[in-house]
């Protein structure tokens, strides 16, 4: 739809950036922490690991600084679990409670509004020796570390996210090392228990924090046919559905998605529920969804001819399942420096499925480009490019918010340089520049890009710079 004037972002909108807690704070074994399965999970030759990343857990309020300069709103981060628990259950570490309440007041002496994320891909280690996910009692474990957040943080925190991308840990926790090696079967298992998990958090979160608000954190993107071949319509609405739905239908509806259920039961994935199951999760509706959004997918029709592999590509690439769908290029966008498609229309249609489908208020806690960033001579980073595409990705939103869309916030990836899951530093999405390279640290020195102070204008404008 095309529209001749155009909807203000609203007043109080939540511009914002996120980081993850493996990805940028290092001090992997620091003041108590436990070991997480991204501690340690198979080095790679050709990346840095997690134990230094972007020094975030010693120099927060040196980024904090840097991020106040830039104007945030909002700063979305997540809380690693080992640091509470180091076993995953059990004492309470109580330095880690006074490091994310010493990074909570920072913010909070900045005005920026901190939304906290319970679990970002790293899982105790002791808790996956144990089993991880596949049992049950990890439930009751993520309740526990749940609710001594709520409790030690509740009273500073307004928003709040369960779980980052429970749809990506599924689907290629393989390739993103969030575990070990498991089936098909296992991992709709795990999925269910996280469900379960996730609800007995909320339902505790509503007992403890009746004025706060709490929602999931996967990462949805609308799915397009190949072509109008009706058999690749029909791929799209399974993939939509095993990718999206599935995960978003279960916390809001209270129960399976059936297109999704059905691919369960043909592929002999479907878990064991037990009895109560779905009526606890019928009980703990989300107050808003968050979202992760980096490009649309396309897909066509299964051929049968034995090359659909799901799972093996990284968690942006769409590789297929035998007999359902099968992951197609789209040449009509183009890609990143690493091999991501970039689709800004593709947000649009995203944030109006998705507002279509549930009616909650949505907030976008992922959206960015990785790239090979430079630092100049002369002390700059000149990165054209990232705000070509956020002017792209802004403009979008704005559209959405004109069709109706209920967006509160956009919190781009990231705030600073991290760890990428696949290439380690090289791959830069920060708005502020991390001066390190994979293996050698140098100065740690931060630096704002070009695009932080694009961003600040945007920001000081609420948007009005956009159209200028």
């Amino acid at each position: 739809m095309k529209h001749e004037k155009l909807a203000p972002f609203p007043k109080d909108f939540l511009w914002g950036a996120s980081t993850s807690a493996y990805q940028t704070e290092g001090a992997w074994n620091k003041d108590g922490k436990g070991p997480t399965v991204i501690d340690v999970r198979p080095k790679k030759e050709h990346i840095t690991d997690y134990t230094v990343a972007s020094g975030h857990y010693d120099y927060y309020k040196e980024d904090i600084a840097k991020m106040a300069e830039m104007g945030l709103k909002a700063y979305r981060f997540s809380i690693s679990w080992a640091r509470i628990f180091p076993k995953g259950v059990g004492e309470v570490n109580q330095a880690g409670i006074d490091h994310y309440q010493n990074v909570i007041a920072e913010l909070k002496k900045y005005n920026i509004e901190p939304i906290v994320t319970l679990y970002h891909f790293d899982l105790p280690y002791d808790l996956e020796e144990t089993g991880g996910w596949d049992n049950r009692d990890t439930i009751d474990a993520f309740e526990q570390y749940a609710v001594t957040l709520f409790h030690a943080l509740g009273d500073s925190v307004k928003y709040w996210l369960t779980i980052n991308e429970q749809n990506m840990m599924i689907m290629h926790g393989n390739t993103i090392g969030t575990g070990k090696q498991s089936t098909e079967k296992e991992l709709y298992q795990q999925n269910h228990h996280m469900m379960v998990a996730q609800a007995k958090a909320i339902i505790r979160f509503r007992e403890i924090l009746p004025d706060a608000k709490i929602g999931p954190a996967p990462n949805i993107s609308n799915v397009y046919p190949a072509s109008s071949k009706p058999a690749d319509v029909l791929a799209a609405q399974n993939y939509n559905a095993i990718r999206n739905w599935m995960y978003l239908d279960i916390p809001c509806f209270g129960r399976y998605n059936h297109i999704a259920w059905a691919f369960l039961k043909e592929k002999g994935y479907e878990p064991e529920i037990a009895k109560g199951d779905m009526e606890l999760i019928a009980q703990a509706k989300p107050d808003f969804i968050a979202f992760n959004y980096y490009s649309s997918k396309t897909v066509e029709a299964s051929k049968n001819d034995g090359q659909d592999r799901s799972g093996n590509g990284d968690q942006e690439i769409v590789i297929g399942e035998e007999g359902v769908y099968r992951g197609k290029k789209n040449e009509h966008l183009e890609k990143t420096d690493f091999g991501w498609e970039i689709d800004p229309t593709g947000l649009r249609s995203t944030l109006n499925a998705i507002y279509d489908r549930y009616h909650l208020p949505l907030i976008i806690t992922e959206n960015g480009l990785g790239a090979y960033d430079k630092l100049e001579e002369d002390g700059t980073i000149d990165d054209p490019y990232r705000i070509e595409y956020f002017q792209k990705h802004f403009e979008q939103a704005q559209l959405a918010i004109t069709d109706g869309v209920e967006l509160f916030g956009y919190c781009p990836w990231s705030a600073i340089d991290l760890v990428s899951t696949h290439q380690g530093m090289q791959k830069r999405y920060g708005f502020i520049y991390i001066n390190r390279e994979e293996f050698d640290l140098k100065d740690m020195r931060r630096i704002r890009k070009n695009s932080s102070y694009w961003y600040e204008e945007v920001i000081r404008t609420n948007g009005e710079s956009l159209r200028k």
